[in-house]
């Protein structure tokens, strides 16, 4: 078989070469020249002609079926997904090395080899590891199962060949830096290889109706090894989030085709793998000290539910020139908008003191409507004196020192009335719009009205 051909394509002017060289000579970059797979035409004067047309057909004709997603068997897991796995899809599934990916994925395959109803097998590839260590992992989480196929392959050649001989009813990539073309000279893991291997796997899924789920690596910045377009090539991106100090791990949809963006799915790592956390707002509540100054909880929309969580400042005295601002789990930066608002608005001077800000559990936050339970936090610590435990603090502060309305407020509500709280803080122009509630609600309008109602 005639060897394919490539050519080397420079991504930042475009200027194709028939060779690999550390520079561009059109235009200097260095290291910008990616190999590429050269599509070879049919040649002939009939070639053309014989290639199948694509019709456009209205969007009303086309049949969609019903109840064709694949449960993994993981509720909180499915939630991300938007219902299950889509047949036919790709989603690509990333996090920092340790964080529990394959583990993840080898439960997964568990949960459906299983279940008596289903019929098909699953495969498993694993560029990284031996037969006998999957099976030695798959033992120790109590995944093995006479439907659950492994192979130990890199070349997708041998892969493809495997899936058309086994037609699973699910495969897993573990993980796509691994898997090469031979028609391709780079090393595996490199920009070409990822890409072409990605969209041969893409092609392959489509064609059959199988769906796919890729393990990729992450750089030491956090993103997805690789280039770029892997995950526009994909339906689904989800983001397995996690400190290797916590035992909490968090699934987060960063892409979906399929369903929202905004959901996501909180498991706890043990030693016989992962498990799902029912309850959230429970369970980063549990270990909440009692009658300490610094901390305020607070309540947030995660996709369709709400969780409470634990917001902890600690101000002291600095001792160097240069005061420190520490955030864990928040934005930095609308962490020091806070303090000057503080400064301004309320008259906390915070310019000689170390400001430590943490969300407890390992959650990282990104809404505004906990601004004014982080300024709470920060106004007890430097004061020293505890919040009610029984409180409940709601709402995001604008420039002006006025506390603005948040969404969603009475999932919100229910939650804190769900787990005992006695009372809420929410904004002013929020009542309005809550229903009547068994909880006592304290409307506010502005930061400096805030803090009087709980400090006195």
């Amino acid at each position: 078989m005639a060897k394919a051909k490539t050519r080397y394509i420079c991504q930042a002017c475009g200027v194709s070469t028939p060779r690999w060289s550390g520079k561009c000579d059109s235009c200097g970059e260095w290291n910008s020249l990616t190999e590429e797979l050269i599509a070879m035409e049919p040649k002939g004067r009939g070639a053309r002609s014989a290639q199948p047309v694509s019709i456009a057909v209205p969007i009303t004709k086309i049949e969609t079926d019903h109840d064709v997603r694949l449960g993994s068997g993981f509720k909180e897991l499915d939630r991300v997904l938007g219902g299950g796995i889509v047949q036919g899809s790709m989603v690509l599934l990333g996090g920092d090395p340790g964080i529990g990916k394959s583990t993840l994925m080898m439960q997964l395959c568990s949960n459906l080899s299983l279940k008596k109803e289903f019929e098909s097998i699953i495969l498993y590839v694993s560029g990284e590891e031996s037969l006998r260590q999957i099976k030695l992992r798959a033992g120790r989480l109590r995944a093995l199962s006479e439907k659950f196929y492994v192979l130990a392959e890199t070349n997708l050649d041998a892969v493809l060949q495997a899936m058309e001989k086994t037609q699973p009813a699910l495969v897993i990539i573990d993980s796509i830096q691994t898997m090469y073309r031979p028609e391709l000279e780079s090393a595996p893991g490199s920009i070409s290889q990822v890409r072409e291997s990605a969209a041969m796997l893409l092609q392959h899924a489509k064609r059959s109706n199988i769906p796919m789920v890729l393990i990729g690596h992450v750089t030491k910045d956090g993103v997805i090894a690789g280039p770029r377009i892997l995950e526009h090539m994909v339906d689904t991106v989800l983001q397995f989030e996690g400190d290797h100090h916590h035992a909490y791990r968090i699934v987060r949809a960063m892409k979906n085709r399929f369903g929202s963006t905004n959901e996501i799915g909180i498991f706890e790592m043990h030693e016989d793998g992962l498990r799902q956390v029912e309850n959230p707002s429970e369970v980063f509540l549990s270990e909440r000290t009692r009658g300490i100054s610094g901390s305020s909880v607070t309540a947030s929309i995660e996709g369709s539910r709400s969780l409470l969580i634990e917001v902890q400042a600690l101000v002291s005295p600095s001792n160097f020139g240069m005061p420190q601002r520490t955030v864990t789990g928040l934005d930095g930066k609308r962490i020091s908008l806070l303090l000057a608002v503080l400064e301004k608005r309320y008259g906390l001077r915070t310019g000689q003191y170390d400001v430590f800000v943490n969300v407890a559990g390992g959650m990282r936050i990104d809404e505004p409507a906990v601004d004014l339970s982080v300024a709470a936090a920060i106004v007890s610590s430097v004061r020293d004196t505890a919040i009610l435990q029984s409180t409940v603090v709601i709402g995001e502060v604008g420039l002006g020192g006025e506390v603005r309305s948040v969404g969603h407020l009475d999932k919100r509500i229910s939650e804190a009335e769900k787990l005992g709280f006695e009372s809420v803080i929410i904004p002013k122009d929020n009542l309005r719009d809550t229903a009547r509630k068994k909880i006592k609600l304290i409307e506010v309008g502005s930061l400096s009205e805030a803090m009087s109602k709980l400090f006195g």
